[in-house]
């Protein structure tokens, strides 16, 4: 995935265009997971839909692979089965109904949601609903996989379980993704890298190669170190 020299503005009613992004830049590697960080309103969730092909860009170019998003929200249907949800993307793409409840239920058992196949949404657990969502773009079968802060919503405990889930998932179905974060640790935690964008709009003021061995901890005075240095430049990018 290559992001060259895009700009985004939105019209704003007699109002001047609110520039959501300014000259963006950034590339992510097969296989890589690139982290991005930056401050609410800086046009995180708009990159990752100019990546995606949900907008276009109002000057610059991108090239990237078909791309699959995962919004904040889980967007589960109240009606389906986790297993039924997962499949979803399979289910468009006109796979038949028991193709796909056999392709999901071996990825089920790969990442460990075997048992609860048939929960309805509101019987899973805020993580279990995100790793059923996670499968589900898992499943549409696209090599670029965009999360749009996956894990905001979920407490502290909950977040370093999904962290852990995470890293083991995708080393069993490696892609390469771009995850939009609002927590710093968290992006040091998961990624190969980690790119620092400005307030709106938004600008790439740095970033950080990680090159740690997964897993990590937050704990490590490395992990601690790689965090420090992340909000030096969200600091000097005029965040803090």
């Amino acid at each position: 995935m290559r992001v060259a020299g895009v700009s985004r503005a939105y019209a704003s009613g007699k109002d001047a265009p609110v520039q959501a992004l300014a000259e963006i830049s950034l590339h992510a590697d097969a296989d890589e997971l690139l982290a991005v960080v930056g401050p609410s309103g800086c046009g995180k969730t708009t990159l990752l839909e100019l990546i995606c092909g949900l907008q276009a860009p109002d000057t610059g170019t991108i090239e990237c692979r078909p791309a699959a998003l995962m919004p904040q929200r889980d967007l589960l249907l109240p009606w389906l089965s986790a297993l039924d949800n997962a499949g979803l993307a399979l289910r468009i793409a006109h796979v038949t109904r028991a193709r796909a409840r056999e392709r999901t239920a071996e990825l089920f058992a790969e990442l460990g949601l075997a048992g609860f196949e048939r929960a309805r949404p509101y019987e899973l657990s805020g993580g279990m609903r995100q790793r059923v969502a996670f499968v589900r773009t898992l499943l549409s079968g696209k090599s670029l996989l965009c999360l749009d802060e996956p894990f905001g919503a979920l407490d502290a405990i909950t977040r370093a379980e999904m962290h852990a889930w995470l890293v083991e998932a995708l080393r069993r179905e490696p892609r390469t993704v771009v995850l939009v974060t609002h927590d710093v640790e968290e992006a040091v935690v998961l990624a190969d890298r980690v790119a620092v964008l400005s307030p709106r709009p938004g600008r790439v003021v740095a970033e950080v190669e990680v090159g740690l061995e997964r897993p990590r901890s937050r704990t490590d005075p490395q992990v601690v170190a790689l965090r420090e240095q992340a909000l030096t430049a969200l600091g000097q990018g005029g965040v803090l």
